[in-house]
């Protein structure tokens, strides 16, 4: 369902505007009992919302400041946000050395964002790349999948509930986490990808939500949902957002992973729609947006290049040209305060 700006005397171009235009509005998280650190976090972003980014660098856990090193000798400067990948492989000492790593990182003052490859339910660890992450369920893998009490749905538990035990162990050290998991999910790639509607992927992550903050009590998450931006390549499509969010009360943040520099103004425009004013982030990106893109398009709270895609994809003049800009903000201008 697509959620637009509702009212009744002012059309959905009229809202759009004044989505663009008006004074950002801060929301509360979406988790009614999120951390001190989680709000705090959140407020932030939404205090620099319009005025500025915050540059980011994926990262891998086997080189886990390789990339954000490489930002340095670049620029001179570290980017504000760090992120990461839970354990795509199944393997569980990946695992403790992301929350390790995360605490680490967040003592520096780091934002830390973690995203998630996960294994296909029906296959056991160590997960493949083309076979289980990118692999595919049938229609009726799915509807067991997201049916509670089935096989498949215990085995899904058991891979979000892993999972969890790390991001409990984040949560006791109140290291806040900009959680994006079933990223673009609005691809055909992913075994989670392209399923739409009320039974496709917004069930399973309100599922995933349910457990996570009413079960385990993660309070340090907030929810990014993070799609790919829309694209009609043949055999590489991404479709319409809307047919894959579940909805306000579920999200924090919504966000686009960008690539081969495909920064369409209608989606930028559509992802605001959809959100109704909540903020949104580039969660990925290959090749850096121009000085001219962000102009055009203010809202991203922050950017996150894609690994060694930040020196592969990338010239030393265009990570100059972004990281130089006034609005962008890098490691040592962050500055949250402590409730």
């Amino acid at each position: 369902m697509r959620i637009l700006f509702q009212c009744r005397a002012i059309s959905t171009g009229l809202a759009l505007l004044f989505f663009l235009n008006a004074r950002s509005q801060s929301f509360e998280p979406v988790n009614k009992n999120a951390s001190p650190e989680a709000r705090q976090l959140l407020k932030y972003l939404y205090k620099i919302q319009g005025n500025h980014i915050l540059s980011g660098q994926h990262n891998y856990i086997q080189a886990r400041d390789r990339f954000n090193d490489s930002v340095y000798s670049i620029t001179g400067k570290y980017p504000a946000v760090w992120g990461n990948d839970f354990i795509w492989s199944g393997n569980k000492d990946n695992g403790q050395a992301i929350v390790d790593e995360c605490i680490k990182k967040n003592k520096e003052g780091y934002i830390i964002t973690l995203m998630w490859h996960q294994g296909r339910p029906i296959d056991n660890p160590p997960y493949g790349w083309k076979e289980s992450i990118q692999g595919k369920l049938t229609d009726a893998q799915w509807n067991e999948l997201v049916t509670p009490g089935t096989e498949l749905n215990k085995r899904w538990l058991a891979q979000i509930d892993t999972v969890a035990g790390y991001l409990k162990q984040l949560n006791d050290a109140h290291v806040p986490i900009l959680w994006r998991p079933y990223h673009e999910m609005n691809g055909i790639w992913f075994w989670w990808g392209n399923k739409k509607g009320p039974d496709g992927l917004a069930k399973l992550w309100n599922m995933m939500y349910d457990r996570y903050v009413n079960h385990f009590h993660l309070n340090n998450l907030l929810w990014v949902w993070g799609a790919n931006g829309p694209r009609d390549i043949p055999g590489d499509e991404a479709y319409s957002y809307n047919d894959f969010y579940p909805g306000n009360n579920k999200v924090d943040v919504l966000g686009a992973d960008v690539y081969h520099m495909d920064y369409e103004q209608k989606d930028y425009n559509e992802l605001l729609s959809l959100g109704q004013g909540k903020l949104i982030a580039l969660t990925e990106c290959g090749e850096l947006p121009s000085a001219q893109i962000l102009e055009a398009q203010p809202k991203w709270v922050w950017f996150l290049v894609w690994s060694d895609w930040i020196y592969s994809h990338n010239t030393k003049e265009q990570v100059r040209t972004v990281y130089d800009r006034e609005q962008t903000l890098t490691h040592d201008e962050v500055k949250i305060e402590a409730k």
